[in-house]
């Protein structure tokens, strides 16, 4: 084992959505995850292994920077690998990301998640068009099945603690700057520059040597600059937690609400989801970012009584990806979660995809070390985490991209969405295909009637709805890739 240098970590001390689920309907969801198995692959360009190293010496050590669900997730299965050094970087140990908190049934028993992270159990849900039609949804659902609702401070903080409990040593601090080897160097090391949080305001600036780095930093992403991953388009999203009265808060009891309009969101959605003994509310948009706060105005405004007299008592605002990075791999430095792009468009759905997202990751760059005793290429990561889940997910993003330019193009096509949600079959097949991140027992005349029911609910949408106000901002479209 190498000797410790100055400015090194110590030993880790181990402590004592709605809309993914109506635009599921029109598209197979991609089946049930198994762990990878995908033969590991090699080109000429990476296929230049480093020479192993003698486990006397010292470990090869990999670094997560990113403490939400994806590098969580990392740096959990990375822990478990004896022979590897694991770090998690996390700037804010009880960071609160503004998110609706929504997450499927799947990933409660697929990521061991205890019951008492989950605030609210879903079972009912509540379409709202642009001109206020209601649309109840969740009488398909079983007694056992709910969308769990979650606060992310909770879910991010157990899942990050889960990663330390199993051997990842924390460090609370800013990472400033990457210093990453020449893409031909096949043993050269990462430099970390980062700034303690728990250390004083005049804590100096200190540096970590890593061999491999998962970069699940978010939308901002160090990393994913570090390596030159390339630029996507983002939303904002912006949410208000409002503790509002006993008796309002029993009317959420088990039951979210979303609304669509261009008063709301021109290309995206508004949402009352609720929490624990408060009420997230919230939107987001990417077309129209300057205004989000008069599309939450609006939203508050549409949710009406309901919330009427509540306290905000926090504000939160955070970039979402709105579609992958053109680079997720580069050498041995791998992104994740929203840091790689994985937020599905017209829902927004995010979480789920960054827990497994991370662990994959992980688990390619374990497969990968073979015991610690060798340092992944970078077509070793393409084969092993990119590929499988570009064959899992990539048609669903793919599919979800389009549903957003159909359904959320005007408020006519907006009327047409929430129209279709009265269909039983489409709720059924939007829960299964929600909830268990699989399509089950697809029925093709349903799917023909759906079909054709669809072109009915776009021409009554026309018929009713209001035109959509213009948006006059030529600079966000100029800044669109």
């Amino acid at each position: 084992r190498r000797k410790r240098r100055d400015g090194d970590p110590q030993d880790p001390s181990p402590p004592d959505t709605m809309l993914a689920l109506l635009a599921a309907t029109l598209v197979p969801a991609a089946a049930y995850i198994a762990r990878p198995t995908t033969a590991l692959g090699r080109s000429a360009l990476h296929a230049r292994r480093a020479t192993p190293r003698c486990a006397v010496e010292m470990k090869y050590r990999v670094a997560v920077v990113g403490g939400g669900p994806s590098g969580a997730c990392a740096a959990e299965v990375l822990a478990q690998e004896p022979n590897i050094e694991t770090y998690i970087f996390e700037r804010k140990m009880d960071n609160a990301k503004p998110c609706g908190g929504a997450i499927p049934l799947c990933m409660i028993e697929e990521f061991g998640l205890p019951a008492e992270i989950i605030d609210r159990k879903v079972r009912k849900m509540k379409m709202i068009s642009p001109s206020n039609r209601e649309v109840d949804i969740g009488e398909t659902l079983k007694d056992d099945e709910y969308i769990g609702m979650t606060r992310r401070e909770i879910l991010d903080g157990y899942l990050r603690n889960r990663a330390v409990e199993y051997g990842a040593t924390p460090i609370n601090a800013l990472v400033t700057k990457i210093d990453c080897p020449a893409d031909d160097d096949a043993t050269g090391r990462y430099t970390i520059s980062y700034s303690p949080n728990d250390e004083g305001k005049k804590a100096p600036t200190k540096q970590l040597e890593v061999d491999v780095i998962i970069g699940a930093d978010g939308a901002n992403s160090r990393v994913a600059k570090a390596i030159d991953a390339g630029e996507y388009n983002f939303a904002i999203a912006f949410q208000e937690r409002i503790k509002i009265s006993d008796e309002q808060m029993n009317f959420y009891e088990d039951l979210a609400e979303m609304y669509v309009g261009d008063d709301v969101s021109p290309d995206f959605y508004g949402w009352v989801f609720p929490k624990y003994d408060h009420v997230g509310v919230g939107t987001g948009t990417v077309v129209n970012r300057p205004a989000i706060k008069e599309y939450q105005d609006a939203t508050r405004a549409r949710a009406g009584d309901k919330i009427a007299g509540g306290k905000i008592i926090k504000v939160e605002a955070h970039p979402i990806p709105e579609h992958y990075r053109p680079r997720r791999v580069r050498n041995r430095a791998v992104l994740v979660g929203d840091a790689a792009g994985y937020v599905t468009k017209c829902s927004g759905e995010g979480i789920y995809f960054a827990a497994k997202s991370g662990r994959m990751a992980g688990e390619a760059v374990v497969q990968a070390m073979k015991g610690g005793t060798a340092l992944p290429t970078q077509t070793d990561l393409e084969q092993a985490y990119i590929k499988p889940y570009d064959a899992l997910y990539g048609p669903t993003y793919t599919v979800l991209d389009l549903l957003q330019k159909v359904f959320y193009s005007s408020n006519a096509a907006r009327e047409a969405f929430v129209d279709m949600c009265e269909s039983k079959y489409v709720q059924q097949v939007t829960f299964d295909s929600y909830l268990y991140k699989k399509v089950q027992g697809n029925n093709p005349i349903d799917d023909i009637k759906l079909l054709f029911g669809t072109f009915g609910s776009l021409l009554r949408g026309a018929a009713i709805a209001t035109p959509d106000k213009p948006i006059n901002n030529p600079v966000e479209s100029l800044k669109r890739l």
